[in-house]
This record gives structure tokens, sequence and C-alpha cells, in this order.
């Protein structure tokens, strides 16, 4: 909006300079001195102050529509900070379950009830625990920036609480027999993939995204990830680590490396040697073999959890553990403690010896 974002402008009249600048669509100006007195950058910066302190007071008179405000506050504000597949949910879900039902009623209106209300029918309509969990904090954010700029006194979302109903996910784990099983219905590519995220714990975008300049032989030196075939950095910083590698896997991962003739720096390259799509490989690979086997509810996530799972039940170190999966366990331990990758390494040797996949 030119009225809203203007900086002004400067021209010279009669031995003065004149400001000039755009209210409501109208052209206002004002004498800002002599020229003798003021050079043009002087006069450009008088000019700036002036419309800076006439927009800063019609803001704070302004009467913003919540829509207005997420759109043109809000998301420009915190999209700076979202990573771009963060960014791309955020938005998604607040313009789809909170922008459009509430865009034109005024920030100042919203009561604490009325929000509680939406987060109840949101629960109802099927909505998983997560999502509306997620919105009952968005919700929570936004009127933390209204506050904040003073266009609202207080937060009307502070006391919401996600509503029993909202769905929650039933987090299943495979067991020892099952990960066998697992292991032997897939293809050799596919079983390298699915012992890098069980034995490994590793995330799918950060299996997809492995170079083989950055496998160790004893770890995988995790510096990227890919999402929606976009190659971007891990998604926290804990993320970014030496996932140990257990002895077995390191074997298998060579012997892939040597039939596939590492033809590309990826180490599961597509045909055209970029790197692999995970939904493509999942969907075409993975999971008919899987839903055969009796394993159709298992994907990636199943398989990071089983990690965690089976880890636990063995008493490994939680820390170790944390560090492996790329999870903050607390900010003291993971800011001050951290844990050697030969010590991780045991964990997963112990774990794949435990399979007695050898």
């Amino acid at each position: 909006m030119r009225k809203r974002h203007q900086t002004g402008g400067v021209k010279k009249q009669r031995g003065k300079w004149l400001g000039q600048w755009w209210v409501d669509d109208k052209r206002v100006a004002r004498v800002l001195g002599p020229v003798k007195d003021m050079t043009k950058g002087q006069a450009r910066e008088a000019v700036a102050r002036i419309v800076a302190e006439e927009n800063a007071k019609r803001d704070a008179d302004r009467i913003w529509k919540f829509g207005e405000f997420v759109e043109n506050v809000y998301f420009p504000y915190y999209s700076r900070k979202w990573k771009r597949s963060t960014r791309e949910n955020n938005i998604n879900r607040i313009g789809v379950h909170l922008v459009e039902p509430f865009r034109g009623i005024e920030l100042g209106a919203f009561r604490r009830d009325q929000l509680q209300d939406l987060l109840d029918a949101k629960a109802n309509a099927g909505l998983s625990f997560s999502v509306v969990d997620h919105l009952r904090w968005d919700l929570k954010q936004i009127f933390d920036m209204a506050v904040a700029d003073g266009r609202i006194r207080l937060n009307p979302a502070l006391l919401l609480f996600t509503p029993k109903e909202a769905a929650k996910p039933v987090r299943r784990a495979m067991t020892i027999e099952e990960v066998r099983l697992c292991f032997s219905v897939l293809a050799r590519r596919e079983r390298v993939i699915a012992k890098l995220a069980i034995l490994g714990g590793m995330r799918p975008g950060e299996i997809f995204g492995l170079e083989w300049p950055r496998m160790n032989a004893t770890y995988a030196d995790i510096r990227q990830r890919v999402y929606r075939n976009v190659v971007d950095t891990p998604k926290t910083d804990q993320s970014l680590r030496k996932a140990a590698l257990s002895e077995g896997l390191v074997m298998e991962i060579e012997e892939w490396r040597a039939a596939s003739g590492e033809m590309s720096r990826w180490v599961f390259p597509s045909e055209n040697r970029t790197p692999l799509s995970k939904d493509n490989c999942w969907r075409r690979n993975m999971a008919p073999e899987l839903k055969k086997a009796g394993l159709g509810w298992a994907n990636f996530q199943v398989m990071r959890r089983t990690h965690s799972t089976l880890m636990k039940a063995l008493g490994a170190d939680p820390k170790l553990v944390a560090d492996q999966l790329g999870h903050s366990l607390d900010v003291n331990q993971n800011v001050y403690t951290q844990s050697p990758v030969e010590s991780r390494r045991g964990l997963v040797n112990n774990l794949e010896k435990h399979l007695r996949l050898n």
C-alpha cells in the first residue's frame, strides 16, 4: 500500500526544498527549508522523518482487521525466521483455518470463548491433535504481536487449550521381528535406506540428501537435507551432526556404492543424477513391499521412532540417543554436553548385533 510504505520525495521550488507525499490518495506538500541551507540529501531525510511520524500516528489510530494484520504484519515479520518448509506449512495452516473464518473481524473484537469455540470445532471436525495445538499456538503468537504493537490491550488467546477431542495419533514402533521382516522384503537400495532410518535414526530428508564425500567409515556427516525436492539445511541446529553408522550398515553402504557405480555425488541419485525423491521411492518401491508383508502402517516416522524405542530397551544413555537422532533432550545437556560419535557407534553396533543382522 503506497500510503503506508512511502518515504516521500523532494523538489526545488522558488529556492526552497518542497517535500511531497501521499495521504489517502491525495498529494500533500510542505516547505522543508531554503536550498542554500540544506542539501538534497538532508531534505530527503527531513521528509522521510515527517512521513514516518505521520504513518506511525495513522497506524496507531487505525482499526486493524484480523486478516489484514496477519497478512501485512504477522507473516512478513515471522516468515523471516521460518525455514522454507516451515513457512509454507505455517502460511497454509493459518490461512485456511484462521484467516479464512476471521478475516474481517476487528482485532479488538475477539473474545476468548470465540477462539476456544473455533478450536473445539476444529477438533470435532476430525483435525489431529497436532494441527489443533498448532492453531492454538498460532492464535497466541498473533495476538501477542498485536499486544506488543499496541493494536489491542489484552491477548484473548492467552488461556486457550487444545480440546481433548482432538484426535491423537497412534505412535507405533516396530518390534525386533518386524524390523527383520522389513529388511528382508526390501530390495538392496531400499533396504539401505530403511537401515539408515532404523539403525542410524536418520530423517528421510537427511537420508536422501546424503552425498558420498560426507560418508565416513564410521559416520554420516549430516549438513543438509532434501525437502520437497529442494536441498536445504537440516531441520534444527541439533540436526547438524555426525550420525554413527554400525559396522554391518557400513558394509552394505559400500556394497551399494559398488553396485551403483557412484555415478553421482548423491548416495541415492535419481535417473537425472539429482537427489532421489523420497515420495516416489516410498510410493513405488518401499510401501508396496511393506504392505505385502503386513507392515503397511509403517513409514519413515515409525522407523525413527523404532530406533529410539529399541535403543531405550537396550538401556542406552538418552543423551547419546538424542544426539544420534538430532533431537534436543534439554537445553543444558544439548548446549553444554556433547557426546563423541565413537560412543554412539558402540550403541548402533550393539543394536545391529541384537537384531542378529550380521
